[in-house]
């Protein structure tokens, strides 16, 4: 045995012996190797370290559904490729396709099999094609499965090795303390062969949590991810990871093993020879959200969570205070890390992560403003059995169609402003495709369906998209052209790096939330500006520490700035990328 490769074996036995305590770790890390590494399948010699190589200031996401276009006469999957190589080539260069696998409700997070292509979609030829082209995310809904799959329906023949595979727990259990997302109850009784049992869903009573506590479980799922591998998939993104492991007695949230078993996805990323990186979803307050960085350790990204509803409430209320508090106390991400930023997902917008951070009367504020535009509000169970907002429910671009003030005529200049912070700040940009596309809330969607969340995620009819992007006039076509521009302009500027220098100005004016980034060899600088309000603003050059004697000039109007220049003015709504 090698050096290197006992150094590996050390890893992962430390990993096995945190999770599996009374297992044998030589047996279980054997077979962990062989689930992942099967055979005609080898390993890197030496792990990858961590380092910034693994994205750059030319990566931008793009999140959507296999079906947020349909036509009535070709698969999903096909059109999705169309969109992507027609509108989007050279703007985006990831993409993430949100569940593509069969599935019984929540819109594809209650797999029925996590092995197969849904055939409404597509198939795994189409999942290849498009990873060919761009970097491809894929879920893994390692927390739950569907109440109709067939390792459920195992579960209740008693046929092993699934006859262990579910959560059980006894209502008799002290299940005060966990964390809920959701009102359901926690446990649903369910007939077996073996009598009634009594199942933990975390999500819904179609959403079956599976144990970890049974090594058999982890197992399959790495042989999952290899699957998704195989076909292209570059990042993995970690689903309600941190409900994972359960104990009664606890919140059951980001318990140690939760955050052990994602170190050991790492250790066997790091490994592997393909690029994957591991992206970690958990909708939780700050300090929560930033552990799952481990010590460089654990996930390769994480979401940036508080970013929808401070950049929402900044919007609103046209003030930075709060934004620019929140950002001044995130730290850089660690060596080998980074943010994904964004403002919309296939989700409603969270509130949990403002807990904290936004006073209450400001969160009310916000909530009352989504009221009044259309949108609609999601409820937690609190251990107390109170309930609290969870999440905001509208698309992003309708959310942006007034302020606290009231509607006004700056809603697409105000949109793009909240857009553009995205694009600035340390990270990697994402974006939902109906934010891109300034999809207006479906309410007839949530009617039909009788969910909240279906007001975000429409369904466009692809000819008449294609028909809207291609009038000038329209909203889809203003939107889309502006980011596509942003975007490219974005993608040549090294200071954007992803883990380039950030700091957090302070420009006398809460109307401007401003950041300079530097990149890492320093030798580009970007003052970024968003005037969030609607009023114009004057702010000094002295504020901003340009270096005398260079050239500056706003990348995103061409006007040009030096020593001499004394203020600069940036009309309602109006963002400047100022560089030399």
């Amino acid at each position: 045995m090698t050096e290197l490769t006992s150094s590996f074996n050390r890893t992962l036995l430390t990993h096995v012996r945190k999770i599996y305590p009374d297992l044998d770790a030589d047996i279980l890390s054997s077979q962990i190797v062989e689930a992942f590494w099967p055979e005609g399948k080898a390993r890197r010699k030496r792990g990858q370290h961590p380092s910034n190589t693994r994205w750059s200031e030319k990566d931008a996401l793009l999140i959507t559904y296999g079906n947020s276009l349909i036509d009535g006469a070709h698969k999903p999957l096909d059109l999705l490729y169309d969109f992507l190589l027609r509108y989007l080539k050279g703007t985006v260069n990831s993409v993430h396709i949100l569940p593509f696998f069969p599935f019984t409700s929540d819109d594809g997070f209650a797999v029925s099999d996590f092995r197969s292509v849904n055939p409404q979609l597509g198939e795994w030829s189409d999942i290849n094609r498009i990873a060919g082209s761009f970097k491809l995310m894929s879920d893994l809904v390692l927390n739950h499965v569907s109440s109709q799959s067939n390792w459920f329906n195992a579960y209740r023949q008693g046929q092993a090795p699934y006859d262990r595979f579910f959560f059980e727990a006894s209502p008799e259990d002290d299940l005060s303390e966990v964390v809920r997302p959701r009102t359901t109850p926690l446990l649903q009784e369910v007939e077996t062969v073996n009598g009634p049992r009594h199942v933990w869903c975390t999500f819904s009573h179609d959403q079956i949590d599976v144990d970890f506590r049974n090594p058999e479980v982890l197992l399959e799922f790495l042989r999952i991810i290899r699957l998704h591998i195989d076909n292209g998939v570059g990042i993995i993104r970690l689903d309600a990871v941190a409900f994972l492991w359960k104990e009664a007695g606890t919140k059951s949230i980001h318990l140690p093993q939760t955050h052990a078993v994602i170190k050991l996805l790492r250790t066997l990323c790091d490994y592997a020879t393909e690029p994957v990186v591991l992206l970690t979803e958990t909708n939780v307050p700050k300090a929560e959200n930033l552990s799952y960085f481990g010590n460089h350790d654990e996930a390769h990204a994480i979401y940036n969570f508080p970013l929808p509803p401070l950049i929402l409430h900044a919007m609103m209320s046209g003030s930075s205070k709060h934004l620019r508090r929140w950002q001044r106390g995130m730290p850089p991400a660690p060596l080998g890390c980074t943010y994904l930023n964004f403002t919309a997902s296939h989700d409603g917008i969270g509130m949990r992560p403002a807990e904290g951070v936004l006073p209450p009367e400001e969160i009310g504020r916000v909530i009352d403003t989504v009221k009044d535009l259309g949108g609609l509000v999601s409820m937690r169970t609190l251990p107390d059995g109170g309930q609290s907002p969870y999440e905001l429910n509208t698309t992003f671009w309708d959310a942006m169609s007034r302020t606290f003030k009231g509607e006004d005529a700056y809603h697409l200049e105000r949109f793009l402003c909240s857009q553009t912070i995205v694009m600035s700040l340390e990270g990697i940009p994402a974006f939902y495709i109906h934010s891109m596309l300034a999809t207006p809330n479906d309410h007839a969607q949530v009617e039909k369906r009788g969910m909240n969340r279906a007001i975000n995620r429409h369904n466009w009819d692809y000819p008449t998209l294609r028909g809207l992007l291609e009038d000038p006039q329209s909203n889809q076509s203003k939107v889309m052209a502006a980011f596509s521009r942003r975007l490219d302009i974005r993608k040549k500027q090294v200071a954007f790096h992803p883990n380039a220098t950030q700091f957090t100005l302070n420009v006398g004016d809460d109307r401007v939330f401003g950041l300079w980034r530097q990149s890492l060899k320093r030798h580009q600088s970007i003052f970024a500006l968003h005037n969030i309000s609607d009023e114009e603003v004057s702010i000094s050059t002295a504020d901003i520490n340009m270096i005398d004697d260079t050239h500056w000039t706003d990348l995103l109007s061409g006007d040009a700035f030096d020593s001499n220049t004394e203020e600069i003015t940036l009309a309602p709504y109006q963002c400047r990328w100022i560089s030399n």
